[in-house]
């Protein structure tokens, strides 16, 4: 899938799980990602996904997460975490990630590769 931030364009690819199986369905969608802690934006999803919750312990720029059953966040720093999350994918190539989702709320679109 892609997940386009302003001009950038970035290539996701999703998980081959419960998750990223049922996050591809919801394709197209656009949100609009609230900043939180200088390290990740989230926003909440149309609908819940299914969750196998896991505590990951390191948190990799690029991975992109549900938090609870409905909230969608993308990292754009890598740090430890004690909070639990579903894998929804990755993006394949995170440089100019943080650059590209900026200081702020951003607007998101992540679409389905064709």
């Amino acid at each position: 899938m892609s997940m386009i931030v302003g001009e950038r364009r970035f290539v996701v690819t999703l998980s081959d799980n419960a998750t990223g199986r049922a996050f591809a369905q919801m394709l197209p969608l656009t949100l609009d990602m609230a900043e939180l802690n200088e390290n990740e934006k989230h926003a909440d999803l149309p609908k819940p996904l299914p969750a196998h919750a896991t505590r990951t312990q390191i948190i990799c720029n690029g991975d992109l997460l549900q938090y609870g059953s409905k909230t969608l966040v993308v990292f754009y720093k890598a740090f430890t975490s004690p909070y639990s999350y579903s894998n929804v994918g990755r993006v394949d190539d995170p440089d100019g990630l943080a650059h590209a989702l900026g200081q702020h709320g951003v607007r998101v679109e992540l679409l389905q590769c064709k």
